[in-house]
């Protein structure tokens, strides 16, 4: 028995999300090599899901690019409740020194930062490679600015540790 085809716009599941921002999914992996649109997230219906052809990897290799996005916004969350914390109250004894009421503000929006540039380089690579699976070119591994802002930043978090550390020594000294 075969089932007729239903219009979209006919099924009353799906008529409160016609339009821009419609939920009928989009069909990423139709597009091919020769798809010439740099940016699948600016295909028609706007927030309709992305739906990948499973050849061969191509659902696990989504599903980890996922996976590091999400790890790349876990991190970024955590370092502004750093980023705040530091701001607004930040010592490491019962009573803030005046070097620590001075550093406050500063550290914390470097934290700040850091944490925007977390989430941009996050966002950036999942959309560059969701972008390269809907042309089949996509290579699981992020690229040398990836890399090197994403090392900055883990520096930046362990060199803030050490001055920490460091200054907590000096305190306990005098």
């Amino acid at each position: 028995m075969q089932v007729p085809e239903r219009d979209p716009e006919d099924d009353p599941r799906t008529a409160s999300c016609l339009g821009p921002f419609s939920c009928l999914p989009v069909e990423v992996g139709g597009f091919g090599p020769d798809f010439t649109d740099s940016n699948t997230f600016t295909s028609w219906p706007l927030f309709g899901p992305l739906l990948f052809e499973n050849d061969s990897s191509d659902a696990r290799d989504h599903c980890a690019n996922e996976r590091t996005f999400l790890a790349s916004l876990r991190l970024s969350v955590y370092m502004a409740v750093v980023a705040v914390a530091i701001a607004v109250s930040f010592h490491l004894r019962s009573a803030p020194t005046a070097l620590e009421r001075r550093i406050a503000k500063p550290l914390g929006l470097i934290f700040w930062l850091l944490s925007v540039a977390c989430l941009a380089v996050g966002l950036g690579n999942y959309i560059k490679t969701v972008n390269k699976y809907s042309r089949k070119v996509a290579i699981v591994q992020s690229g040398w600015r990836t890399q090197s802002i994403m090392s900055f930043i883990a520096f930046s978090i362990f060199g803030t540790c050490v001055a920490l550390i460091v200054i907590d020594r000096i305190q306990q000294v005098r």
